[in-house]
């Protein structure tokens, strides 16, 4: 298989961006504590579209760890926030005491979801 999932959202279920996007998106890095790099949190307005996406190398610790940030986007959506609003608002609200933080500086812009999906292979 190498197209993306989609599943579909029960009725009364909580709002979510699109998972995809063709477009150009912006990203955040997010570390453990220890400073290894967990995985991305990307968005794109023009498509109402995020996600996180888990870094392979991070195995199972970055899978769990990155529970945080999926919850933070659907968070914002639920408050009408635009995708990357929550962005911004993840940089102003993280904390490196936690287990998981975003990387001072990291937001960047790539040309598609799949340079972040890439990375996140790596």
């Amino acid at each position: 298989m190498n197209e993306d999932l989609l599943f579909n959202e029960a009725p009364g279920g909580p709002p979510r961006y699109s998972p995809l996007t063709h477009k150009p998106v912006q990203y955040l890095t997010v570390s453990d504590r220890d400073g290894q790099v967990i995985g991305y949190v990307w968005a794109n307005d023009e498509d109402d579209a995020a996600g996180w996406e888990v870094r392979k190398a991070g195995g199972d610790e970055a899978f769990n760890k990155g529970a945080r940030w999926a919850r933070k986007l659907h968070d914002a959506k639920a408050r009408g926030v635009a995708p990357t609003t929550a962005l911004a608002e993840m940089i102003q609200e993280s904390d490196p005491t936690k287990s998981s933080h975003v990387v001072p500086g990291s937001l960047t812009e790539a040309p598609n979801l799949g340079f972040v999906e890439g990375l996140a292979n790596q």
